[in-house]
Protein backbone atom coordinates (compact mmCIF):
# COMPACT_ATOMS: atom_id res chain seq x y z
CA UNK A 1 0.00 0.00 0.00
CA UNK A 2 1.84 3.12 -1.35
CA UNK A 3 1.00 6.84 0.46
CA UNK A 4 0.11 5.60 4.00
CA UNK A 5 1.33 2.91 6.32
CA UNK A 6 -0.14 -0.48 6.22
CA UNK A 7 -1.16 -2.24 9.09
CA UNK A 8 -0.75 -6.10 9.84
CA UNK A 9 -2.51 -7.53 12.25
CA UNK A 10 -1.71 -11.19 13.25
CA UNK A 11 -2.34 -13.82 16.06
CA UNK A 12 0.47 -16.06 17.11
CA UNK A 13 -0.77 -19.06 17.48
CA UNK A 14 0.39 -21.36 21.10
CA UNK A 15 3.37 -23.23 18.87
CA UNK A 16 5.12 -19.43 19.50
CA UNK A 17 5.01 -19.54 23.00
CA UNK A 18 8.90 -19.31 23.94
CA UNK A 19 10.06 -17.91 20.68
CA UNK A 20 12.00 -14.91 20.42
CA UNK A 21 9.34 -11.88 19.08
CA UNK A 22 11.14 -11.22 15.48
CA UNK A 23 11.15 -14.85 14.85
CA UNK A 24 7.61 -15.79 15.86
CA UNK A 25 6.76 -12.70 13.76
CA UNK A 26 8.78 -14.03 10.96
CA UNK A 27 7.16 -17.46 11.45
CA UNK A 28 3.62 -16.02 11.19
CA UNK A 29 4.11 -13.63 8.41
CA UNK A 30 6.04 -15.46 5.66
CA UNK A 31 6.31 -12.68 3.45
CA UNK A 32 8.38 -10.56 5.81
CA UNK A 33 12.20 -11.26 6.51
CA UNK A 34 13.01 -11.48 10.25
CA UNK A 35 15.71 -8.67 9.54
CA UNK A 36 12.93 -6.13 8.32
CA UNK A 37 10.69 -7.65 11.25
CA UNK A 38 13.71 -6.50 13.69
CA UNK A 39 13.88 -3.55 12.34
CA UNK A 40 9.90 -2.78 12.36
CA UNK A 41 10.65 -3.72 16.52
CA UNK A 42 13.52 -1.11 17.05
CA UNK A 43 11.62 1.49 15.01
CA UNK A 44 8.50 1.49 17.59
CA UNK A 45 6.16 -0.09 15.02
CA UNK A 46 4.81 -3.50 16.33
CA UNK A 47 2.00 -2.79 18.72
CA UNK A 48 0.74 -5.54 21.17
CA UNK A 49 -3.30 -5.86 22.04
CA UNK A 50 -3.10 -3.42 24.76
CA UNK A 51 -1.95 -0.50 22.68
CA UNK A 52 1.95 -1.29 24.22
CA UNK A 53 4.84 -0.75 21.87
CA UNK A 54 7.41 -3.78 21.58
CA UNK A 55 10.69 -2.78 21.33
CA UNK A 56 12.94 -5.86 21.79
CA UNK A 57 13.33 -8.30 19.17
CA UNK A 58 14.03 -10.89 21.53
CA UNK A 59 11.50 -10.45 24.07
CA UNK A 60 9.99 -13.91 24.61
CA UNK A 61 6.34 -14.32 22.57
CA UNK A 62 3.67 -14.28 24.91
CA UNK A 63 0.95 -16.51 22.65
CA UNK A 64 -1.90 -16.54 22.08
CA UNK A 65 -1.98 -12.06 21.43
CA UNK A 66 -3.09 -9.70 18.89
CA UNK A 67 0.24 -7.91 17.42
CA UNK A 68 -0.46 -4.84 15.03
CA UNK A 69 2.56 -3.96 13.15
CA UNK A 70 2.65 -0.56 11.16
CA UNK A 71 4.73 -1.22 7.88
CA UNK A 72 6.15 2.07 6.92
CA UNK A 73 4.66 3.45 3.30
CA UNK A 74 6.60 1.58 0.58
CA UNK A 75 8.10 3.88 -2.05
CA UNK A 76 8.15 3.39 -5.30
CA UNK A 77 10.60 2.43 -8.02
CA UNK A 78 12.59 5.27 -9.36
CA UNK A 79 13.25 3.41 -12.45
CA UNK A 80 10.06 3.26 -14.63
CA UNK A 81 8.04 0.53 -15.11
CA UNK A 82 8.07 -0.93 -19.26
CA UNK A 83 6.13 -3.47 -20.87
CA UNK A 84 8.62 -5.94 -22.73
CA UNK A 85 8.34 -9.49 -23.35
CA UNK A 86 9.15 -11.85 -20.96
CA UNK A 87 9.68 -15.44 -21.43
CA UNK A 88 8.42 -16.42 -17.42
CA UNK A 89 10.21 -19.88 -16.48
CA UNK A 90 8.36 -19.66 -12.92
CA UNK A 91 6.28 -17.46 -11.18
CA UNK A 92 4.23 -17.53 -7.70
CA UNK A 93 3.78 -14.66 -5.31
CA UNK A 94 7.29 -15.34 -3.90
CA UNK A 95 9.34 -15.00 -6.81
CA UNK A 96 9.30 -15.49 -10.35
CA UNK A 97 12.55 -16.75 -12.95
CA UNK A 98 12.92 -15.53 -16.08
CA UNK A 99 14.37 -16.73 -19.30
CA UNK A 100 16.33 -13.78 -20.60
CA UNK A 101 17.39 -13.07 -24.08
CA UNK A 102 20.62 -12.28 -24.93
CA UNK A 103 21.51 -8.50 -25.59
CA UNK A 104 18.67 -7.40 -22.56
CA UNK A 105 20.52 -5.93 -20.03
CA UNK A 106 19.69 -7.33 -16.10
CA UNK A 107 19.75 -3.88 -13.96
CA UNK A 108 19.26 -0.09 -15.04
CA UNK A 109 22.78 1.47 -14.68
CA UNK A 110 24.29 4.18 -16.71
CA UNK A 111 24.13 3.79 -20.13
CA UNK A 112 20.97 1.62 -19.77
CA UNK A 113 18.43 3.47 -17.87
CA UNK A 114 15.68 1.45 -19.37
CA UNK A 115 14.50 -1.49 -21.36
CA UNK A 116 16.36 -3.81 -19.05
CA UNK A 117 14.75 -6.69 -16.95
CA UNK A 118 13.76 -4.49 -13.90
CA UNK A 119 12.21 -2.40 -16.08
CA UNK A 120 10.18 -5.23 -17.53
CA UNK A 121 9.43 -6.82 -14.18
CA UNK A 122 8.57 -3.62 -12.46
CA UNK A 123 5.60 -3.60 -14.99
CA UNK A 124 4.75 -7.36 -14.88
CA UNK A 125 4.75 -7.62 -11.05
CA UNK A 126 3.04 -4.71 -10.34
CA UNK A 127 0.99 -4.56 -7.36
CA UNK A 128 2.79 -8.32 -6.30
CA UNK A 129 5.99 -6.66 -4.99
CA UNK A 130 5.90 -6.31 -0.99
CA UNK A 131 9.06 -4.19 -1.02
CA UNK A 132 12.70 -4.70 -0.98
CA UNK A 133 14.02 -2.80 2.05
CA UNK A 134 11.03 -0.42 1.87
CA UNK A 135 11.21 0.45 -1.87
CA UNK A 136 8.92 -1.50 -4.47
CA UNK A 137 10.99 -3.34 -6.63
CA UNK A 138 12.20 -6.87 -7.73
CA UNK A 139 14.97 -8.22 -5.72
CA UNK A 140 18.19 -9.32 -8.27
CA UNK A 141 20.28 -11.75 -6.27
CA UNK A 142 22.27 -12.87 -9.06
CA UNK A 143 23.02 -11.80 -12.99
CA UNK A 144 24.09 -12.74 -15.92
CA UNK A 145 25.67 -11.12 -18.62
CA UNK A 146 23.65 -8.72 -21.02
CA UNK A 147 24.67 -11.00 -24.22
CA UNK A 148 24.40 -14.22 -21.93
CA UNK A 149 20.89 -15.86 -22.20
CA UNK A 150 19.35 -18.14 -20.18
CA UNK A 151 17.54 -18.47 -16.41
CA UNK A 152 17.93 -15.62 -13.58
CA UNK A 153 16.30 -15.41 -10.55
CA UNK A 154 13.96 -12.09 -8.31
CA UNK A 155 12.90 -11.98 -5.41
CA UNK A 156 8.92 -9.92 -5.11
CA UNK A 157 9.58 -9.47 -0.94
CA UNK A 158 12.15 -9.31 1.50
CA UNK A 159 12.03 -12.84 2.91
CA UNK A 160 12.24 -14.40 -0.43
CA UNK A 161 15.20 -12.02 -1.42
CA UNK A 162 16.78 -13.08 2.39
CA UNK A 163 16.44 -16.72 1.70
CA UNK A 164 17.80 -16.77 -2.09
CA UNK A 165 20.46 -14.49 -1.08
CA UNK A 166 22.00 -16.82 1.60
CA UNK A 167 21.58 -19.83 -0.83
CA UNK A 168 23.57 -17.75 -3.74
CA UNK A 169 26.24 -16.70 -0.70
CA UNK A 170 26.05 -20.18 0.82
CA UNK A 171 26.94 -21.52 -3.13
CA UNK A 172 23.73 -24.25 -2.59
CA UNK A 173 22.41 -22.78 -5.98
CA UNK A 174 23.07 -25.50 -8.76
CA UNK A 175 23.84 -23.42 -11.97
CA UNK A 176 24.66 -24.58 -15.25
CA UNK A 177 25.52 -23.41 -18.17
CA UNK A 178 26.01 -24.55 -22.02
CA UNK A 179 28.82 -23.13 -24.00
CA UNK A 180 31.17 -23.33 -26.70
CA UNK A 181 34.64 -22.90 -26.30
CA UNK A 182 37.13 -23.05 -28.92
CA UNK A 183 39.25 -25.65 -29.24
CA UNK A 184 39.10 -28.71 -27.35
CA UNK A 185 39.67 -28.63 -23.64
CA UNK A 186 42.14 -30.72 -22.05
CA UNK A 187 40.86 -32.81 -20.40
CA UNK A 188 37.58 -33.16 -21.57
CA UNK A 189 36.32 -33.00 -18.67
CA UNK A 190 37.93 -31.19 -15.45
CA UNK A 191 37.73 -28.28 -12.93
CA UNK A 192 39.32 -24.72 -13.14
CA UNK A 193 40.20 -23.53 -9.53
CA UNK A 194 41.04 -19.74 -9.48
CA UNK A 195 40.45 -16.60 -7.88
CA UNK A 196 39.25 -13.66 -9.77
CA UNK A 197 39.24 -9.85 -9.53
CA UNK A 198 39.91 -6.96 -11.62
CA UNK A 199 42.61 -6.88 -14.51
CA UNK A 200 45.28 -5.10 -13.09
CA UNK A 201 45.60 -3.53 -17.15
CA UNK A 202 41.95 -3.21 -17.78
CA UNK A 203 39.73 -2.33 -15.68
CA UNK A 204 36.48 -2.95 -17.11
CA UNK A 205 37.73 -6.95 -17.16
CA UNK A 206 38.43 -9.73 -14.86
CA UNK A 207 41.35 -11.64 -14.59
CA UNK A 208 42.96 -14.67 -12.86
CA UNK A 209 44.59 -13.42 -10.10
CA UNK A 210 46.50 -14.34 -7.00
CA UNK A 211 44.37 -15.59 -4.49
CA UNK A 212 44.77 -12.90 -1.66
CA UNK A 213 44.02 -10.57 -3.98
CA UNK A 214 40.96 -11.92 -5.54
CA UNK A 215 37.89 -14.24 -4.75
CA UNK A 216 37.53 -17.29 -4.86
CA UNK A 217 35.85 -19.22 -7.84
CA UNK A 218 35.85 -22.66 -8.88
CA UNK A 219 34.01 -23.76 -12.58
CA UNK A 220 33.19 -27.66 -13.46
CA UNK A 221 33.36 -28.53 -17.12
CA UNK A 222 32.23 -31.49 -18.87
CA UNK A 223 32.31 -31.76 -22.35
CA UNK A 224 28.87 -32.95 -24.29
CA UNK A 225 30.29 -32.62 -27.78
CA UNK A 226 33.26 -32.10 -29.98
CA UNK A 227 32.50 -29.36 -32.34
CA UNK A 228 35.14 -28.46 -35.91
CA UNK A 229 37.02 -26.13 -34.14
CA UNK A 230 35.05 -25.45 -31.25
CA UNK A 231 33.57 -27.77 -28.27
CA UNK A 232 29.94 -27.23 -26.78
CA UNK A 233 30.45 -27.86 -22.89
CA UNK A 234 28.54 -27.82 -19.49
CA UNK A 235 29.68 -25.49 -16.72
CA UNK A 236 28.45 -26.16 -13.26
CA UNK A 237 29.55 -23.43 -10.90
CA UNK A 238 30.61 -23.95 -7.36
CA UNK A 239 30.86 -20.23 -7.41
CA UNK A 240 29.06 -16.96 -9.73
CA UNK A 241 31.75 -14.38 -9.46
CA UNK A 242 31.82 -11.82 -12.52
CA UNK A 243 32.73 -13.19 -15.88
CA UNK A 244 33.17 -16.83 -14.13
CA UNK A 245 32.64 -19.15 -17.08
CA UNK A 246 33.96 -16.66 -19.65
CA UNK A 247 37.58 -15.87 -17.89
CA UNK A 248 37.96 -19.28 -16.54
CA UNK A 249 38.31 -20.81 -20.08
CA UNK A 250 40.23 -17.92 -21.58
CA UNK A 251 42.85 -19.03 -18.53
CA UNK A 252 42.66 -22.54 -20.05
CA UNK A 253 43.20 -21.73 -23.51
CA UNK A 254 39.68 -22.20 -24.50
CA UNK A 255 37.81 -18.80 -24.44
CA UNK A 256 34.08 -19.00 -25.63
CA UNK A 257 33.23 -18.46 -29.30
CA UNK A 258 32.22 -15.23 -30.13
CA UNK A 259 33.57 -13.80 -26.69
CA UNK A 260 34.28 -10.03 -27.39
CA UNK A 261 36.40 -9.05 -24.94
CA UNK A 262 38.37 -12.63 -23.60
CA UNK A 263 38.60 -14.33 -26.94
CA UNK A 264 39.01 -13.69 -30.52
CA UNK A 265 38.31 -16.57 -33.39
CA UNK A 266 40.82 -17.04 -35.74
CA UNK A 267 39.65 -18.69 -39.37
CA UNK A 268 37.77 -20.34 -40.52
CA UNK A 269 35.90 -20.43 -36.90
CA UNK A 270 35.61 -16.26 -37.91
CA UNK A 271 34.24 -17.13 -40.82
CA UNK A 272 31.37 -19.69 -39.41
CA UNK A 273 30.31 -16.61 -36.83
CA UNK A 274 30.38 -13.88 -39.68
CA UNK A 275 28.04 -16.32 -41.73
CA UNK A 276 25.97 -16.85 -38.77
CA UNK A 277 25.45 -13.41 -37.89
CA UNK A 278 26.96 -14.50 -34.20
CA UNK A 279 28.21 -11.40 -32.50
CA UNK A 280 28.41 -12.17 -28.73
CA UNK A 281 29.65 -14.99 -26.22
CA UNK A 282 28.29 -18.26 -27.13
CA UNK A 283 27.23 -18.48 -23.30
CA UNK A 284 23.38 -19.85 -22.17
CA UNK A 285 22.36 -20.49 -18.39
CA UNK A 286 20.87 -23.59 -19.03
CA UNK A 287 19.71 -24.76 -15.38
CA UNK A 288 18.92 -23.12 -12.32
CA UNK A 289 18.12 -24.83 -9.10
CA UNK A 290 17.55 -23.79 -5.80
CA UNK A 291 15.25 -24.47 -2.70
CA UNK A 292 12.31 -21.86 -2.47
CA UNK A 293 12.78 -19.73 0.25
CA UNK A 294 9.61 -19.91 1.67
CA UNK A 295 7.83 -23.36 1.30
CA UNK A 296 11.15 -25.12 0.80
CA UNK A 297 10.22 -27.36 -2.40
CA UNK A 298 13.00 -27.72 -4.58
CA UNK A 299 13.10 -25.82 -7.80
CA UNK A 300 15.20 -27.44 -10.68
CA UNK A 301 14.25 -25.55 -14.39
CA UNK A 302 15.88 -25.91 -17.71
CA UNK A 303 15.80 -23.54 -20.41
CA UNK A 304 16.59 -24.73 -24.22
CA UNK A 305 19.09 -23.39 -26.36
CA UNK A 306 18.51 -20.29 -27.78
CA UNK A 307 18.01 -20.30 -31.56
CA UNK A 308 21.25 -18.37 -32.67
CA UNK A 309 23.27 -20.99 -30.69
CA UNK A 310 21.67 -23.88 -32.08
CA UNK A 311 22.32 -22.42 -35.52
CA UNK A 312 25.77 -21.80 -34.60
CA UNK A 313 26.05 -25.73 -33.28
CA UNK A 314 24.50 -27.15 -36.44
CA UNK A 315 26.99 -25.52 -38.61
CA UNK A 316 30.25 -26.63 -36.54
CA UNK A 317 29.19 -29.88 -36.44
CA UNK A 318 31.88 -32.34 -38.04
Amino acid sequence: MLGDDEILTVTLPDSAAGLRLDRALAEALPSLSRERLKSLIKGGRVIDARGSILWDPAAKAAPPTTIEIRLPATLPAHNPAQDLDLVIAYEDEHLIVIDKPAGMVVHPAAGNLDGTMVNALLHHCAGQLSGIGGVARPGIVHRIDKDTSGLIVAAKHDKAHEGLAKQFAAHSIDRRYLALATGRPMPANGTVDAALGRSATHRKKMAVVAAGRGKHAITHYRTIEPLRDATLIECRLETGRTHQVRVHMAHIGHPLVGDPVYGRARKPLSDVLKACNFARQALHAAHLGFIHPVNGNSIALDSELPADMRELIDELRV
